[in-house]
This record gives structure tokens, sequence and C-alpha cells, in this order.
């Protein structure tokens, strides 16, 4: 196998890996009753605390149009709650509500539990190896930007 056959066995076969890991986590995450984006803003409010509404969007990949009605949505199930911000009136801050820290205290545990065990398969050798690999390929595709 040449370098460009290989290549793209490699691409092929990431993206197929990549495919079957985000169906398990997608059907974890709804099965909570809440999209996997709603979880992921979850997510990242239990474990990181308050975020402007503008830092939500670039820290899940989510269009600055569609954190919008995700936080509405969120907002609605009372799993969150909105602030302005006291410094800056442009900036909107966004917290877990206690609703929402119950939800998490009662779900995250078991998904991180399936995450595990999906990469179990993998020495703590190779999950650092694979991380190392997989950020130098995405740094390098960043460049072609």
């Amino acid at each position: 196998m040449n370098d460009t056959e290989k290549a793209l066995k490699t691409l092929t076969v990431l993206l197929k890996s990549s495919s079957s890991v985000q169906d398990v986590v997608k059907k974890d995450m709804t099965k909570y009753g809440v999209n996997p984006t709603e979880f992921s803003v979850l997510e990242l409010l239990y474990n990181k605390g308050d975020q402007p509404i503008q830092y939500i969007g670039k820290k899940i990949l989510l269009a600055s149009s569609s954190i919008t009605y995700v936080v509405d949505k969120l907002e609605k199930k009372e799993f969150i709650k909105r602030t302005p911000s006291a410094t800056d009136r442009r900036v909107t801050n966004i917290s877990i509500s206690e609703k929402g820290t119950a939800f998490m205290q009662a779900t995250f545990p078991q998904h991180e539990k399936l995450i595990s065990n999906l990469f179990h398969v993998l020495s703590e050798e190779e999950k650092t190896t694979l991380i190392a690999l997989l950020k130098k390929v995405g740094y390098h595709a960043s460049t072609f930007k």
C-alpha cells in the first residue's frame, strides 16, 4: 500500500470509528431526555461553571444562531439560568440551575462510565498516543483553512 492509499485507508477508519463512537454517545445522551447538544451545554456548565453564552457556542462547536435556541430549550426545562453581565451589557452569562445540577449529578456518572467503557479496549499508553496523534492531525488539518 502506497502513502496515498494508506492515507485514504486511515481517513476511512477514522471516520467510521468516529461515527460508531458518536452513535453510542448520542444514544446515551438522548436516553436522559435531552439531545446531545443540550447535554453538551449542561456538561460544560456542570464541569466548568458559569459561562458567557458566546463562549458556550465556541466551546461545543455550535453556531451562535443555534446556541440561543439550545439555551432557550434548557431554560424552558429550568436546567439553566441567564444572567446579564455586571460589567458588559453585551454579555449574557449562563449558569446551571439547581434542577440542572441535580440532573447532571444523576446522569453524568453513568455517562462517564459509558465513555470509560468505550475506551477500555485501549491501554493508558494507547489512549495517550491516540490523543497525541489525533491532535497532531487536527492541528495540521487546521492549516488547510
